[in-house]
């Protein structure tokens, strides 16, 4: 399981917990200057881009014993459907995908985010703390205001670098996000919630698209975090049954 931005591998709990009772062994690994290492992500993170966590995850899944099911939420599918070109992947479970190289980030909220990136001047050579107030308008609006302040304080900083190959993929000579989608044979299920201000379902569709008879999922009343919104558990039995 791949967490996305600001969060770490304690986001798939609910889902972990549900997979294990169905007998999956479940691995949620937090990616460098993330959970249990986020108290030295500033000087862990700096510099850090895409390829630092593919590479980490790569490491993680070409040791194991067999293909491995990879489930990845947000800036997490990414890294999720690079593995998968390269044959790391049984299956692909996509969870509110954060557009790849390719797909243009179409909701206001995170264009705005982009244009705020660009205020910072070259945010790109530094590690990012997150701000609570847009984590309440853009991904944590389907939460309580006492939900939104704890998982706010398990947040942790993100390398602007990563940022930037994100929000600006089209002037990202590494190309960072690119996904050969042709090069992915496994089965695919792309799901995201109807109130997601981060990736609108638009967006969402447009990875799922690229993978023609994959089933693409609308969670009604879900937003960006519908690993840890209510319903989780009930989100998490629907994806197990899908998995087989």
């Amino acid at each position: 399981m791949v967490h996305g931005v600001s969060c770490g591998g304690w986001c798939f709990e609910a889902f972990g917990s549900v997979f294990e009772a169905r007998g999956f062994e479940c691995l949620a690994p937090d990616l460098v200057g993330h959970g249990a290492d986020k108290s030295n992500g500033i000087e862990n993170l700096t510099g850090v881009g895409i390829a630092v966590y593919r590479t980490q995850m790569r490491d993680l899944v070409a040791q194991l014993p067999r293909k491995t099911i990879l489930v990845a939420h947000s800036m997490g599918a990414d890294i999720a459907q690079q593995l998968a070109a390269e044959g790391l992947a049984d299956k692909l479970v996509l969870v509110s995908p954060a557009p790849r190289s390719g797909i243009l980030p179409s909701s206001s909220p995170l264009m705005q985010l982009g244009q705020d990136l660009m205020s910072l001047g070259p945010f790109w050579t530094r590690a990012l703390d997150p701000n609570f107030e847009i984590a309440c308008e853009i991904s944590l609006n389907n939460l309580s205001p006492e939900r939104q302040r704890i998982l706010f304080e398990s947040f942790g900083p993100d390398p602007g670098r990563a940022l930037f190959e994100l929000f600006f993929w089209m002037s990202d000579q590494t190309g960072a996000t690119i996904v050969d989608t042709q090069a992915i044979s496994c089965p695919v299920l792309t799901l995201s919630g109807s109130d997601d201000r981060v990736v609108p379902l638009g967006t969402a569709k447009a990875t799922a698209d690229s993978y023609p008879g994959s089933p693409f999922w609308v969670l009604e009343d879900h937003a960006h975090m519908a690993l840890m919104e209510d319903g989780a558990y009930k989100l998490a039995s629907r994806i197990a049954d899908w998995l087989g």
